[in-house]
């Protein structure tokens, strides 16, 4: 079953700030409650404490069937309109704002304003620079990145990475704080547009459009291409560990040696698709298409539940990492 923390070795840490409660803010509220964290919640979208409510509920018995932490609760989730009422007390914050960098920079402003200085205010921005937003800040070496993966409550990766002015003290402890509540956080050691794990996404999409565009394959084949192929594996070890595997007893280095230049010629031959109106349209026909009988909730609900398989079973390995 996938490691839950409480506030167990969380350095104090017992009251989150989740600031933003849509598709992302909701999951990590969920996260949260389900490690057994007090969770102060805010957003200015009418209706959100009704929509964070139902979404929390909505993830509540995955993460029941994964663990929860002793004293999990969703009664200890609180909603509030404004957001200086919801950082009161927050021991950590969880930004989930827009992504934009004009109102992303004054939210940590006001953030930083409200907040004593040893809390650590981090952003799940997919893209956005720290260096640039935590600029208006009055303690910018707190701000920090932890980037999640979608869904959040479910998928452990978080990145963390820090500004020009972040302190190293304040990644390592926004590290320490996601491995103490189970997740799988890594440090980002140079800030790049994407991060890492969204610029190897955009490289897979680039071909996987490319393909697309030129005809070679469908919308479907390239999704049955990944998920019965290597995305399978990929679920289990990253490229690294399954190239040192595809080489036998010599290892990666065997199989670089065998396929390094086949694989510099496949570079060679990879596309530099444009996002057209035309591509978009032959993108959403062929989406569409494969979704057919199926409902978006549905296949999230699918996910979800085959997502919480894979976790129980990779958290009983005594191998891989």
């Amino acid at each position: 079953m996938q490691q839950t923390g409480g506030t167990r070795g969380t350095g104090g840490i017992k009251r989150i700030a989740v600031v933003g409660t849509g598709v992302i803010g909701a999951s990590w509220v969920a996260y949260f409650l389900a490690q057994g964290l007090d969770v102060s919640a805010t957003d200015p979208m009418p209706d959100a404490e009704q929509k964070l409510r139902e979404a929390v509920a909505r993830h509540w018995p995955s993460l029941e069937t994964l663990g929860l932490a002793p004293g999990a609760s969703v009664s200890r989730l609180r909603f509030f309109e404004k957001l200086e009422d919801a950082l009161q007390g927050a021991d950590f914050v969880q930004e989930n704002g827009p992504e934009r960098e004009d109102l992303k920079t004054d939210l940590f402003r006001r953030m930083d304003a409200a907040l004593p200085a040893q809390v650590i205010l981090a952003s799940s921005s997919s893209g956005l620079l720290m260096s640039k937003v935590q600029a208006a800040c009055r303690h910018p070496e707190r701000v920090v990145l932890g980037h999640p993966f979608n869904p959040p409550h479910l998928i452990p990766l978080v990145e963390v990475i820090g500004g020009q002015l972040t302190s190293p003290e304040a990644v390592q402890g926004a590290i320490d704080f996601y491995a103490a509540i189970g997740k799988k956080p890594i440090h980002v050691r140079k800030e790049v547009k994407g991060h890492i794990a969204n610029r190897l996404q955009a490289a897979l999409w680039r071909e996987a459009f490319h393909l697309v565009e030129q005809g070679v394959a469908s919308t479907e084949d390239i999704d049955t291409a990944i998920a019965y192929g290597p995305g399978l594996r990929w679920a289990l070890m990253g490229p690294y560990l399954n190239l040192h595997m595809s080489g036998g007893e010599g290892g990666i280095k065997h199989m670089l040696d065998h396929l390094g230049p086949p694989i510099e010629s496949w570079w060679a031959d990879l596309g530099t698709p444009a996002i057209t109106d035309g591509l978009k349209e032959i993108l959403r026909a062929g989406v569409e298409q494969q979704m057919q009988g199926m409902t978006s909730a549905e296949v999230a609900a699918e996910r979800d539940r085959l997502l919480v398989k894979l976790l129980a079973s990779k958290a009983e390995s005594k191998v891989l990492p």
